[in-house]
């Protein structure tokens, strides 16, 4: 999904609230019980190999070669760089899988995804412990892959290091024609640095050929039909996924919904609604736990908080070496908006930063972009525009974008502007996508699950709402809650339903609304 700050155009979906790599950071890791990972030896099921196309099938033929990494297994798969040209390049992608708890209680794989676009899916998994609730845990293998172009697999390369420091600092919201035309610099050497680095790659990371990766995935695991679980943009992954391959789709969970028919302008425009829910709603807490630090009610709050961006905007704060610029300082804010168990993470470091001190919040922005110490554990902040420009290439000219600002500042007076300059992030794409998929209804697929939150900042509820209407046989779960996501969330409520789904196959016999939890 979009992420509009320093032009990467549009909000990360990143793993239920925070990135990957920032939930392996912030957590201790903690495996529980040792998994009992002998299981039976068995053929490849031939059934589950039937490629969509003979020239395929060798692809949908290869044979898993599991080996330990650390205490999980890992393997690579090989799929066609191109599914127009099976006999041309080749690429590999990167499997992890935690094996199932109870072996003798399997009920087989569940493979996960937690969104981005570009997290890398073996680090969800690696973190599964964190992320899925003990019933997953116990009864299926959890196997994540990093898609195309991202983590392990092929990772695509648009920027130097050095770069792409610099390109996360930008001014999101540029007020000077020299910062303006910053804007489209950064565009262009993105566009132009993905097929430099990356060449005909560039050119393959579409969703829709991640989508086919995707069943090859569940052939070479010999599974007859598909067991998913997508966070955020996970979810238009496995939408993408039960379209092109109905009878193949089987349980299938959507968690943070995206609404698949709205193009870029929509989706920013709706990213910035509920992204200004997610502070308003930061705020109201603040201020009812009392004594708040921004102020004595929810618009000194919001004020507060604007004059300190445009504090930061006209003078950096200095953190050693570097500087907490208004860009990194929207990121470090944001993060922690995804998660409502992370907003005392925010109290501390926004208010470090009013006073002065901004390095707390300039490690959540580096977290948010999997930037450890002086390195990025992922190239997901490169990957994240590659494939959404390569999804959809549209964007707004530089000159047109003054014209779009009073719409987003209706839709959120705190963050409107960071949404409306995101608009022309895509101008410097070079590539266009080898196919492209129409509306998505996923007719003839098995019953799946779409969860949406009321309050959610990243992929707002109306977006869970109109992918259930899309997709004929999903079902609607809803959360009222804050926070991105809604499964594992310390909702019961929506736990047992997406657990007794996936465990048991147990279909809502309509919409489920779980109250407060």
């Amino acid at each position: 999904m979009r992420r509009t700050v320093a032009l990467i155009a549009v909000v990360g979906l990143l793993l239920v609230g925070l990135g990957a790599t920032a939930l392996s950071i912030l957590a201790a890791r903690d495996d529980g019980d040792a998994p009992n990972t002998e299981r039976r030896s068995r053929p490849p099921d031939p059934a589950a190999r039937v490629a969509p196309a003979p020239g395929l099938q060798p692809f949908y033929d290869q044979v898993l070669e599991w080996t330990e990494c650390g205490n999980r297994e890992c393997a690579r798969v090989q799929v066609p760089l191109d599914y127009a040209k099976p006999n041309g390049a080749r690429i590999e992608l990167k499997l992890l899988r935690v094996p199932a708890l109870d072996q003798a209680g399997r009920v087989g794989s569940l493979v996960v995804n937690p969104g981005g676009p570009g997290a890398p899916g073996t680090t969800y998994a690696d973190q599964a412990a964190y992320a899925f609730g003990a019933p997953l845990l116990q009864r299926f293998d959890i196997v994540g892959f990093d898609p195309r172009g991202t983590g392990q697999s092929s990772p695509i390369d648009c920027l130097s290091d050095a770069d792409l420091d610099a390109f996360l600092a930008s001014d999101p919201v540029p007020d000077t024609p020299a910062e303006v035309a910053e804007v489209q610099e950064w565009s262009r050497r993105l566009g132009e640095g993905c097929v430099k680095l990356s060449g005909a790659l560039a050119g393959h990371v579409s969703t829709v050929e991640a989508a086919r990766d995707l069943d090859v995935i569940r052939a070479v695991l010999d599974e007859r039909t598909l067991t998913y679980f997508g966070a955020s943009y996970g979810t238009k992954l496995g939408a993408t996924y039960a379209d092109l391959y109905p009878s193949t789709s089987g349980r299938l969970v959507l968690d943070g919904a995206i609404d698949t028919n709205l193009d870029s302008r929509q989706l920013s425009l709706g990213q910035a609604r509920g992204f200004q829910r997610a502070i308003d709603a930061y705020a109201d807490h603040c201020v009812a736990e009392g004594d708040c630090y921004l102020g004595a009610d929810r618009e000194a709050a919001l004020e507060r908080i604007t004059d300190f961006l445009d504090q930061v905007d006209a003078k950096p704060l200095t953190v050693g070496e570097r500087e907490l610029t208004t860009g990194s300082a929207f990121y470090g804010i944001v993060l922690p908006l995804y998660n409502e168990g992370y907003w005392s993470m925010l109290d501390n470091a926004l208010g470090a930063a009013l006073e002065g001190d901004g390095a707390a919040l300039l490690q959540l922005s580096d977290l948010y972009s999997s930037r450890v110490g002086d390195t990025y554990t992922d190239n997901s902040a490169e990957a994240i525009w590659a494939i959404n420009c390569l999804d959809d290439p549209s964007a707004v000219p530089v000159r047109r974008i003054p014209g779009q600002l009073a719409a987003f500042r209706k839709a959120s007076p705190t963050f409107g502007d960071v949404f409306a300059w995101g608009l022309a992030a895509c101008a410097g794409i070079q590539v266009e996508a080898s196919e492209q998929r129409g509306p998505l209804t996923a007719a003839g697929a098995a019953p799946l699950l779409v969860i949406g939150t009321t309050r959610d900042p990243a992929t707002p509820y109306e977006w869970a709402q109109a992918l259930a209407e899309q997709l004929r046989p999903a079902v609607l779960v809803s959360r009222d809650g804050d926070g991105h996501t809604g499964y594992h969330q310390g909702d019961a409520c929506v736990d047992e339903v997406v657990e007794a789904y996936l465990v048991e196959g147990v279909v809502p016999d309509g919409p489920v609304d779980c109250p407060t939890a």
